[in-house]
């Protein structure tokens, strides 16, 4: 399977929340997993997906998948994670692994904050009794963090950009844009904060300190956005804080990464039918299940997935990607009379690209000569026509006409 991925989804939260859990169980990749705080010294890395309905039942063919899988008529799009190392209150100013974890998510385009909701773990990240600990203060502390940790990269340089911008009339947005680029913020989020906030672009020298950390607090929003993990969510007392935090501006979804991780690991062996999210499992072999295996597994099913729906990993990371993101799915194809690439694969590829992307965009998204030579495009469901500046739709199958194929 060829690689599709260009979005890199931060696993963020403090010490011993399930931070690893959830990573290994969105990737199957191996991660320490223990109780107690820095289990992750160096950040893991490992490819999940996002999961979609593929297309090819619709258009009534067989697909052969390329660059992702098709399950059943479910297509698995792969993406890239990478899980960080757990933060603690103080780690933008370096405390306990502070610099390490905040370097670790600079090109992240989306977080999902793992939060141990059934309030059993501390503020540092120790195990203490269920319930003694408020989950809706990791939030809080999780967001100051990242907030003051941009702060503090851009207040080297500010004053200086901030007197030049307004001395030389010199493009402030085009000056931070180059200032932030290691963080993966583009112009497009730095226009949208200060519009947001309502601050003077060419008085930049005028703003207070109160003002310069709104500015920055509502380009992390804008830059990293962020959904919650409600992890534990088997746990006591789990539910009544679940309602609490769906209470917050942040989109919840509860989440039980054990359970995940553990029907992932019974599917790979082949005990189970069972795909990243699905609101059930069928038991293939109950012959080769241990009596304690055939009760954990039922336990899931009962306290999990009949009541929640899924255990909310692949949720979470759906959502990151379609509503976070703002991400939709495409199939381009040359062969327009049978969805094929040359080869004769029909529907290889399917793609991940913001919402708002062109015809010709997504050209240059393939390969670059594509972009260059492009014509026009064809939409497969009306044998449409389109011209570059078409808006591509979600699961809009295309093939993109260019100089160079007609040649």
């Amino acid at each position: 399977m060829q690689k599709s991925y260009s979005r890199l989804l931060g696993i963020v939260g403090k010490p011993n929340v399930g931070k690893s859990t959830f990573f290994s169980a969105a990737t199957l990749a191996p991660a320490e997993i223990a109780s107690y705080p820095f289990t992750t010294i160096k950040p893991n890395r490992g490819v999940g997906y996002v999961r979609t309905p593929c297309v090819h039942e619709e258009f009534g063919v067989k697909d052969n998948p390329v660059n992702s899988l098709c399950l059943d008529g479910v297509r698995l799009i792969p993406v890239e994670f990478i899980d960080c190392a757990g933060l603690v209150p103080g780690a933008w100013q370096g405390r306990g692994l502070g610099n390490q974890f905040l370097d670790e998510i600079r090109k992240a385009d989306a977080l999902i904050h793992i939060v141990d909701v059934s309030g059993g773990t501390d503020a540092e990240g120790r195990i203490c009794k269920i319930g003694e600990h408020d989950p809706l203060e990791d939030v809080k502390f999780l967001e100051n963090e990242i907030t003051m940790w941009m702060a503090n990269i851009l207040k080297k340089d500010w004053p200086k950009i901030a007197r030049t911008a307004e001395a030389e009339a010199k493009d402030l947005l085009s000056m931070l844009e180059e200032r932030l680029s290691g963080l993966a913020i583009k112009r497009h989020h730095i226009f949208e904060a200060i519009r947001k906030t309502g601050l003077n672009a060419e008085k930049p020298v005028s703003w207070s300190e109160e003002e310069f950390l709104k500015f920055v607090d509502t380009l992390r929003q804008i830059a990293k956005p962020m959904l919650i993990a409600a992890n534990k969510i088997d746990m006591p007392n789990a539910e009544e804080n679940l309602e609490r935090l769906k209470k917050s501006n942040y989109i919840v979804v509860p989440c039980c990464a054990e359970a995940e991780l553990a029907l992932r690991r019974a599917a790979e062996k082949q005990l189970i039918n069972y795909r990243p999210g699905d609101c059930n499992f069928q038991v293939l072999h109950p012959e080769k299940l241990t009596e304690s295996q055939a009760k954990a597994l039922e336990t899931i099913r009962e306290k999990i997935l009949l009541k929640y729906g899924s255990t909310g990993v692949q949720d979470a990371v759906n959502m990151a990607f379609f509503k976070l993101l703002g991400m939709i799915t495409v199939y381009p194809v040359e062969d327009l009379e049978h969805l094929a690439d040359h080869n004769g694969r029909v529907l290889p590829d399917a793609y991940l690209v913001p919402y708002g992307t062109t015809a010709r965009q997504l050209a240059y998204i393939i390969h670059t000569e594509l972009g260059e030579s492009f014509i026009y495009a064809v939409e497969a469901r009306e044998k449409k026509r389109v011209g570059e500046d078409y808006i591509l739709k979600d699961r809009d199958v295309i093939s993109i006409i260019s100089a160079k194929k007609r040649a």
